[in-house]
């Protein structure tokens, strides 16, 4: 009979703080529910303080000696760093644990891996795999197959035998035609995306990118408004393919609402690259609006991660409205605030709260800069009005002998 239990990965959590204590364990607790997500159970974690990582072996070499105590303790398949790892800081944590090396970049890739449900999404992903995995191939030898690794197969595939260096360096260049590849096919991908945009444009109809934290809600706040039916998970990344929404506003202007692929702390370059085409979403989007978990204690910090993220990629001229969500989760609501917001709401998305207030303010958006006019329409020119329902903002018709009279912004 054929065992199809999964496997289930044993590994310790090991960080460095290096003089913020309180972000250090932030950081750890985000890390150990990074690896629930991607399928791992924790059962153990250690923390050193350190003024800067030990650039051999990420920790000290006494604490390294602790790691393999407690690996021996609860039997651990491998352990998980907090940050990620030079080649070197693996390699040498490979040799004297003799367990399997990961870190926190590689556990994101996973997750990313395991999410991207589109072609552009699954092009972008192995797109990280391979630049990451570019960087650790040469001089790892016999201790590939102890190295996290994802493009080589998961695990370390490449070099389970102890491959000479000639190997490696023959993978090296497959690996850089693959990236070659990809890159193409991203940018045929890209160029199409620029022509549905540039058609969303010609067309009129603005646009507002939902951004947040990993899990603050985005989906479900799309869901919420438009009726949509995407995926709401309570997990980390759990949307990865960006996915647009028409809202009908109560005074019958449309705008388009674009979910986006969450912000999270230490988000790893490798990331940031291969999904810039897709984070460009809120770059060229009209409004932002930014959704917030107000029953996470780490709110304030999470606020400050999305708006640097935001600021790398130049969207700081656009105006926000954010959202303070799951209201209903927390036995003490207060007033909270946001100084970078146009707007902000007090929301719970699973019970409506504040959701009419967030539709109020998108339509106050899209005024902003019309002109209010009141005249009557010739029937001669009965067909403007048409035009001014959908680029403006009719507020009410009247017939008359010599025409239609309407009160409009436009």
């Amino acid at each position: 009979m054929v065992n199809t239990e999964k496997i289930v990965e044993k590994v310790i959590l090991v960080a460095v703080n290096e003089g913020d204590e309180v972000e250090a364990r932030d950081s750890l607790d985000e890390l150990k529910d990074l690896c629930k997500t991607a399928g791992a159970e924790v059962v153990g974690e250690i923390m050193q303080n350190l003024e800067r990582r030990n650039p051999g072996t990420y920790v000290g070499t006494g604490k390294v000696d602790e790691i393999a105590d407690l690996i021996w303790e609860t039997g651990a398949t491998g352990i998980v760093c907090d940050d990620e790892l030079t080649p070197a800081q693996m390699r040498n944590l490979a040799d004297a644990l003799d367990t399997k090396v990961m870190d926190r970049t590689l556990i994101i890739l996973d997750i990313f891996a395991a999410r991207a449900g589109t072609a552009e999404g699954k092009i972008q992903v192995e797109l990280a795999q391979l630049r990451y995995e570019m960087t650790r191939l040469t001089g790892f030898g016999k201790n590939m197959s102890r190295v996290g690794g994802t493009a080589a197969g998961g695990g370390g595939a490449i070099g389970t035998r102890g491959p000479g260096e000639k190997k490696l360096e023959m993978d090296k260049r497959l690996i850089a035609g693959r990236i070659t590849q990809l890159k193409k096919e991203l940018a045929d991908v890209v160029s199409h995306r620029e022509i549905t945009r540039a058609k969303r444009q010609r067309n009129g109809v603005p646009v507002a990118a939902i951004v947040g934290y990993t899990n603050a809600g985005k989906s479900s706040f799309l869901n919420k408004m438009t009726d949509a039916d995407i995926l709401e998970w309570d997990a980390l990344f759990a949307t990865l393919d960006p996915t647009t929404r028409e809202l009908l506003l109560d005074n019958d202007q449309k705008i388009l609402l674009t979910d986006t692929v969450g912000f999270i702390r230490k988000l790893p370059h490798h990331l940031v690259d291969a999904f810039k085409s897709t984070l460009e979403e809120a770059k060229y989007a009209d409004y932002i609006i930014h959704v917030v978990d107000v029953s996470n204690p780490q709110m304030d910090r999470q606020m400050e991660i999305v708006y640097e993220t935001l600021d790398k990629l130049g969207v700081c001229d656009k105006p926000v409205v954010t959202i303070f969500n799951k209201v209903d989760k927390v036995a003490d609501e207060h007033d909270y605030h946001d100084l970078r917001a146009d707007y902000t709401v007090h929301t719970s998305i699973k019970t409506g709260k504040g959701l009419d207030r967030v539709k109020e303010i998108l339509a106050e958006l899209l005024r902003d800069g019309k002109q209010y006019v009141e005249k009557l329409v010739p029937y001669s020119e009965a067909g403007s009005i048409a035009k001014i329902r959908e680029n403006g903002e009719l507020i009410s018709e009247e017939y008359r002998e010599d025409g239609i009279f309407i009160k409009a912004y436009i």
